[in-house]
């Protein structure tokens, strides 16, 4: 609580589905006002626009959440605009929070950073091993320049940036746009689509085979918030659930889960993404005492009983 008495927050991306995991957890933290804003109010891409935002919003920390996001469809069909966006946010965020003489600034990177066959787990040492999986490389490495930027900010003018790397977020307030939506909330949105039609077949993109890592976003937003109090370092930090289960089992328990009996049919000429994404965890353990509380099958139980919910009410799609 001492950490955050009398700071001015600056917290982007705070609409989205992260983001409001992380407000949630700055008001149990007691910071009850922090600064939020919506893009066509501050445009990041804009230069002008991030150094009015500074003007207006005289953070003295800086969370950055936003970004420019989508599942495979999603990259394959914006690579472009997903590097041009999520490099220039970040950029510009950074070189103006130092000019306004931000006291911390903490910078959300991605698992999709990652090179394609990094030994597993993906230890932080790693990044820097081999290209991304090519479906999200121009995403994962326009990520990646945050912490580049971070460190070379921090080397010549001392500026304390750090860079939290977290691995595919799920749970309530998730993205169920089936243009957009990560495997989780596609999967579940079929499902209950399949449900509601009498149809007896679900496609899954690929063949089933690679596996993924998954933390709550709860969680996550805890180890954000946490990073941010107890961390000053310059070296990158995974933030997971330390837990892998494979594509076929994934949708196997969102069957269960959402009660669809039908069957499960795999599109091999669908692209697999990366073969395996499971983060080492043991140096945000180490160095500032986070790990992850929500079970799986816990952390699914409550997504899909707020997307009924949601759904039911017209909240959702």
């Amino acid at each position: 609580m001492s950490f955050w008495a009398g700071k001015r927050v600056l917290v982007t991306g705070a609409s989205g589905f992260l983001g409001s995991h992380v407000l949630e957890g700055l008001n149990k933290r007691g910071v009850e006002a922090p600064f939020t804003f919506r893009s066509r109010d501050y445009d990041l891409v804009d230069g002008a626009a991030v150094r009015r935002l500074y003007a207006d919003a005289k953070p003295d920390v800086v969370i950055h959440l936003a970004a420019k996001v989508g599942g495979i469809g999603a990259n394959l069909s914006n690579p472009g605009l997903f590097f041009y966006e999520n490099l220039m946010m970040g950029v510009q965020l950074l070189e103006e929070g130092r000019r306004a003489a931000v006291k911390k600034l903490v910078a959300i990177g991605t698992v999709c950073a990652y090179p394609k066959h990094a030994p597993v787990p993906f230890r932080e040492d790693a990044l820097w091993d081999g290209y991304p999986e090519e479906t999200n490389a121009p995403y994962g490495l326009a990520k990646k320049m945050l912490l580049v930027q971070s460190q070379a900010y921090r080397a010549q003018y001392g500026f304390n940036s750090i860079f939290l790397l977290p691995v595919n977020l799920y749970g309530p307030r998730d993205n169920f746009d089936p243009a957009s939506s990560h495997v989780i909330p596609a999967l579940l949105k079929k499902m209950f689509d399949a449900r509601e039609a009498g149809a007896q077949v679900v496609e899954v993109w690929g063949d089933g085979t690679p596996t993924r890592e998954f933390l709550y976003a709860a969680d996550a937003a805890e180890g954000i918030l946490t990073a941010t109090e107890k961390y000053d370092g310059d070296q990158p930090v995974n933030l997971g659930s330390g837990e892998e289960l494979s594509v076929r089992q994934l949708a196997q328990l969102l069957a269960e889960a959402t009660g669809f009996t039908g069957e499960l049919r795999w599109d091999a000429t669908k692209p697999n993404g990366q073969p395996r994404r499971k983060l080492d965890v043991s140096r945000a353990k180490a160095l500032f005492g986070f790990s992850a509380a929500t079970s799986f099958a816990k952390g699914i139980a409550q997504t899909v009983e707020w997307y009924r919910k949601a759904r039911g009410e017209g909240i959702a799609p």
